[in-house]
């Protein structure tokens, strides 16, 4: 049985959130950051970044929550990662990259100021960091927004792990006082994701929401 080693985390939460949509049988060993759990010699001979996810399956450690994610829909035979079309192998790969690219460094500061920041107690959120990050994130929504006019996903005409990967940081759109307001696609994809059992409640049984 494959392992996922997590924290509570966007980033885990693609993967957990796709173990759950998928069925698939996982040991899922959550770690405690606060309690140096990324920093062991053990964890990082797994994960030398010493972050989080990590998926070890058989003689495999993988770490990257897009490629745990490829890894998975193979094993378990989804086209949430295309493999028989390459076409739409390379359209999931596009808003992959995307995402990192561009998407998680345009909304991330608002979710580590008011989500991050209040979770771990450090204070309120930076107004200037806020202000600074605010043209970057309508710059990278707008895009996002006028790719989603008439279409109900990222990618391929149906839900792929671009889904889960773009919705993750900007779940909490609300809380973390995002400017989507002007971007009507954006929010109504993310209302469409949150009918999905998996996605609205990723994590674990037992655990409760960051």
């Amino acid at each position: 049985m494959m392992k996922i080693y997590w924290i509570q985390a966007q980033a885990p939460l693609r993967v957990l959130a796709l173990i759950k949509h998928l069925g698939v049988e996982a040991e899922l060993i959550r770690i405690d950051p606060v309690a140096g759990g990324l920093h062991t010699p053990e964890y990082k001979s797994l994960n030398p970044n010493r972050k989080a996810p990590t998926l070890v399956d058989g003689d495999l450690v993988l770490w990257e929550s897009a490629a745990i994610m490829a890894h998975i829909c193979i094993k378990a035979g989804s086209d949430m990662w295309p493999t028989e079309n390459l076409a739409e192998q390379v359209e999931v790969l596009r808003w992959l990259i995307w995402n990192e690219g561009h998407w998680v460094g345009a909304v991330g500061p608002f979710y580590v100021e008011h989500i991050v920041k209040k979770m771990f107690s450090m204070g309120p959120p930076d107004a200037d960091v806020l202000a600074k990050a605010a043209k970057n994130c309508v710059k990278y929504a707008k895009v996002l927004d006028a790719h989603l006019e008439g279409r109900d996903f990222a990618a391929c005409g149906r839900l792929t792990i671009a889904d889960f990967a773009l919705a993750s940081m900007a779940r909490y759109w609300q809380e973390a006082e995002m400017p989507f307001d002007d971007f009507p696609n954006i929010t109504r994809w993310l209302d469409g994701l949150n009918t999905l059992p998996a996605w609205k409640n990723p994590w674990p049984e037992g655990e409760k929401a960051a």
